[in-house]
């Protein structure tokens, strides 16, 4: 036999023994070849399938396709890509196709040689991860003269043009385990044992080389032996990273399922036996009824149906471990289809911990709603309060009188103290409050101010201290409070001795807790509020006719002020009611300037029995009734002041003794100290208490007057 008959043997040999489908078509299609393993796969004799045509296999080919693939094969030589063949049964299954063109005495024909890729892994389809088919090289060694024959792509495969390369004593060489391919060699030559086996090269980076290896015998000797080599590097690459992949599937944290139609477990990640508690063994042969007792036939037929019809579904689901404790997870169900089978693979997430950060979410969100509506009723307050304030945070003084109530103000102002202030209607008593607030670290936080005699008996606990919607008849929607407004800041409560006595105990523990409870609310509310509270009523007589809390009392009275009346400072009256005047020109679009000398005299002759309310609603009175610059006396000045009679006129002597007198009545007897009857009058202590021998005036006959 010639070399070239040989080699033709070699290859004839090798298109049958090829484990790949291999078929060779005309143009018109009609197949005119196809090797046993075609045969076997499509379930044809080899004469049957002589008389098929690709349209047979292949039924996504027209004629017009398969006459654009042959002109594109003309062009190119060589294709490869996927298709899909029918077998005589009618089943499908997809393969690779590797087509070639050639043409041989004239005679034009595609070979396509077909890999069956349906057998592939699971975790292949995953990943989708479809490679092209590998080729193939092969070998024939005669023994009997040790020639050998060898294929163009096997010389490819390893690089080398040399066929002596080739020889079993050489080719252990290019392998790391070559002692392993020597032995399997000697087995075949001696024994005529054939062997199929992948080995690595010595070569950087590596490769995997599939050895086919197989003996041809005369009689019982083996005179030949054939083989083909296959690079699986991209194969086994392949392998090792699907394998890697399923390393990682089995290691998540979530745990993923993989179910039939029917509901049969198939696959599963090992977070499942771990978080579930069920050991292998039982989810080797469980289904998703067993897993789960809630999911019924009905509702897992219609659950499939869905995925398959939208690819893909995501839910919230709870699932039940095995000792019976239940999770909320988050479910990401896919619809896969594999082998001819519809698989469900579930993807599923434990959101405990998302849940509890959702609750504490929506506490904290509900927070921040009820702390910008609280903001909101701030808001509204205080922009209430600024347009209607009326010369807040402006005290017009020049008489040292005053200047040392002030300097009270200033002591008490940047510690939390409570403060009572008292005085006569009218003397400006808010002003003062105003002015504790301003000056203390509370001052970037509201001062909620609220006037207890304004407010009806039944209202005002709702006002102090907020409601629930429906805690009382017309009580159509939640309130905020004033005491909760002010929190961090300071409350204002004029007219003090109007408060209900019964309400007195509620505000008593406001002072000494810091707590409260808002009509028909169950929790209790915690607030940081410093309270000044100001009255004009005589609270000590109040607590003797039991009007007034002796308890509540003390704790209001821990830092007394005394608004001294505006007669007692005469000498602030020209610079208030120039003030006034000022602001009252300005509001009415007069142009008075300032008052005449005459209208000063007259106003200072004045005892304003209502004090600075009283010579402000005066000055109004007179920008209006008058005109010019100057501010003269006119119908609008009073003639005789309320508190002043002819017939009351009194010595010197008399009236120093009826004052120091009525001094020490506002100061209960203190002489001394502060808010004692000698910083009043401006005096020494000691003077004072020489003053009140010298006119008699004795302590125990003070409140006998």
């Amino acid at each position: 036999m010639t070399e070239e008959k040989e080699i033709g043997f070699i290859k004839a040999w090798l298109v049958d023994a090829l484990p790949y489908e291999v078929f060779w078509a005309k143009e018109d299609g009609s197949l005119v070849y196809g090797n046993p393993k075609l045969c076997e796969r499509l379930g044809y004799k080899r004469t049957e399938l002589t008389k098929l045509t690709i349209f047979d296999i292949n039924t996504t080919v027209t004629p017009e396709s398969w006459q654009r693939h042959w002109e594109a094969l003309k062009r190119n030589k060589i294709e490869s890509f996927q298709a899909v063949h029918k077998n005589k049964s009618g089943a499908f299954y997809e393969v690779e196709v590797y087509a070639q063109f050639f043409s041989n005495n004239r005679k034009e024909m595609v070979c396509a040689i077909m890999r069956d890729i349906t057998s592939s892994s699971f975790y292949k389809n995953l990943v989708n991860n479809v490679e092209s088919m590998a080729k193939v090289g092969g070998w024939d060694l005669n023994l009997q003269d040790g020639s050998i024959l060898v294929t163009p792509e096997a010389f490819r495969i390893f690089n080398t043009e040399i066929k002596e390369d080739f020889h079993p004593s050489k080719i252990v060489q290019y392998f790391k385990d070559g002692e392993r391919f020597r032995k399997h060699i000697i087995e075949t030559t001696r024994n005529a044992v054939p062997f199929d086996g992948v080995f690595e090269t010595k070569e950087t980076p590596s490769r995997f080389i599939r050895s086919i290896v197989k003996p041809l015998l005369k009689g019982d000797k083996v005179y030949k032996v054939v083989g083909i080599y296959q690079d699986l590097t991209e194969q086994v690459k392949r392998e090792n990273k699907l394998n890697f992949f399923k390393d990682v599937i089995d290691n998540a944290q979530d745990l993923i399922y993989v179910y039939n139609k029917s509901g049969k477990l198939l696959e599963y990640s090992n977070s499942v036996s771990s978080t579930l508690g069920f050991s292998k063994k039982e989810l080797d042969r469980a289904t998703v009824f067993d897993l789960d007792t809630s999911v019924t036939e009905a509702w897992w037929e219609s659950h499939f149906s869905e995925i398959k019809k939208n690819g893909s579904l995501q839910m919230e689901w709870l699932l039940t471990k095995k000792d019976g404790t239940k999770f909320p997870a988050d479910v990401v169900a896919n619809y896969m289809h594999y082998e001819g089978q519809d698989i469900n693979c579930a993807v599923v997430r434990d959101i405990t911990t998302r849940k509890e950060r959702d609750v504490k979410l929506f506490q904290a969100l509900e927070e921040i709603k009820s702390l910008k509506d609280k903001l909101e009723v701030e808001n509204e307050y205080l922009q209430e309060e600024i347009s209607s304030s009326i010369n807040a945070g402006n005290i017009k003084c020049k008489s040292e009188v005053y200047a040392k109530v002030l300097e009270q103000v200033y002591l008490v102002a940047p510690t939390d103290t409570t403060v009572l202030i008292t005085g006569e209607s009218g003397t400006g008593k808010e002003l003062l409050a105003t002015a504790v607030h301003a000056n203390s670290s509370r001052k970037n936080r509201p001062l909620i101010k609220i006037n207890c005699a304004t407010l009806p008996k039944e209202l005002i606990e709702s006002e102090l201290f907020g409601h629930k919607k429906g805690a009382f008849t017309g009580a159509v929607a939640d309130k905020v409070g004033k005491f909760t407004l002010a929190d961090g800041g300071s409350i204002f409560l004029d007219e003090i001795g109007e408060m209900p006595i019964d309400l007195q105990s509620k505000l008593l523990r406001v002072l000494q807790e810091g707590e409260f409870d808002e009509l028909g609310g169950s929790k209790t509310i915690k607030v940081d509020v410093r309270v000044i509270a100001a009255t004009n009523r005589d609270l000590a007589e109040m607590i003797k006719e039991g009007r007034f809390r002796e308890d509540l009392y003390y704790r209001l009275n821990v830092f007394p002020i005394y608004n001294i009346p505006l007669r007692e400072r005469k000498e602030d009256i020209p610079l208030l009611a120039q003030f006034f005047l000022e602001k009252f020109s300005t509001r009415a679009g007069k142009a008075f300037k300032r008052l005449s000398k005459k209208t000063v005299a007259a106003l200072m002759a004045y005892d304003f029995p209502g004090n600075i309310r009283e010579l402000e609603n005066l000055i109004e009175r007179a920008v209006i009734i008058e005109n010019g610059t100057i501010l003269n006396t006119g119908s609008w000045m009073p003639t005789v002041s309320k508190n002043t009679k002819a017939s009351e006129l009194l010595t010197f002597e008399e009236a120093q003794r009826q004052h120091i007198i009525a001094v020490l009545k506002r100061t209960k007897g203190k002489v001394s100290g502060i808010n004692g009857a000698a910083g009043i009058l401006d005096m020494n202590a000691k003077t004072l208490f020489a003053k009140m021998k010298k006119l008699g005036i004795e302590k125990e006959t003070i409140f006998k007057t």
